[in-house]
């Protein structure tokens, strides 16, 4: 398979026409090799149009939905980036590729390891990646400058939330099937926030509710 081509082939045919056209993303969606990040069995898949299995039955969000969410983060270098699920860690490769500084919680230890060894195998050794329950928040290392749910919630946690810098982006996937939309919060001073809908989608839900203590890989 012709993975060069899949890739461009993905980034022409699915991510452009999504109305991702941020010239960082779309060079981050270039330079981070996504087929190294899925299951070995579903390698040849890893450009299709269409989210992909994950230790722990959690999945690989499409890769429209994934770029189109980390897009309206509107990351910049330096910023401080929680990712609240950490999946295949793809995502916050491509995080770190748009120079943030990422923090990324996951509840499962399994799929930590998997995405640990994804990102040391291709060069991420600047992602701090935590066992530990953040769908209520995570303190250690706020405010964040954004932060991104990977799996869909009821509401947003309003300790989440309150986590963000002024000025700082929020982006989740809010709703129930099958009524969810993807909504991008900003942060605009000490109680205020401005809320947008994105785009009609369905993810998963976001794993919560722990009682295991946190623990840094």
């Amino acid at each position: 398979m012709d993975f060069e081509q899949a890739r461009f082939n993905m980034i022409e045919q699915q991510i452009r026409p999504w109305e991702v056209l941020d010239p960082a993303v779309l060079g981050a969606l270039e330079t981070v090799r996504r087929e190294e990040f899925v299951p070995a069995e579903h390698r040849e898949l890893a450009f299709a149009d269409m989210s992909l299995p994950l230790p722990s039955g959690e999945a690989m969000l499409q890769p429209k939905v994934e770029a189109r969410l980390i897009q309206s983060l509107e990351i910049r270098a330096g910023h401080k980036v929680l990712q609240i699920g950490v999946g295949s860690g793809h995502v916050a490769a491509l995080l770190a590729a748009l120079g943030g500084e990422v923090t990324a919680v996951e509840l499962k230890a399994d799929l930590v390891e998997f995405a640990k060894a994804k990102l040391v195998e291709q060069g991420f050794d600047n992602v701090r990646l935590i066992q530990g329950d953040a769908s209520g928040g995570w303190k250690d290392g706020a405010p964040w400058d954004a932060i991104l749910l990977t799996g869909s919630v009821g509401a947003i946690d309003d300790n989440i939330k309150q986590s963000l810098a002024e000025g700082g982006r929020l982006v989740a996937v809010v709703g129930s099937e099958p009524i969810m939309e993807a909504t991008v919060v900003t942060r605009l001073g000490p109680s205020s926030f401005r809320s947008q809908s994105l785009f009609d989608t369905i993810v998963p839900a976001l794993g919560g509710a722990s009682a295991e203590p946190a623990f840094e890989f």
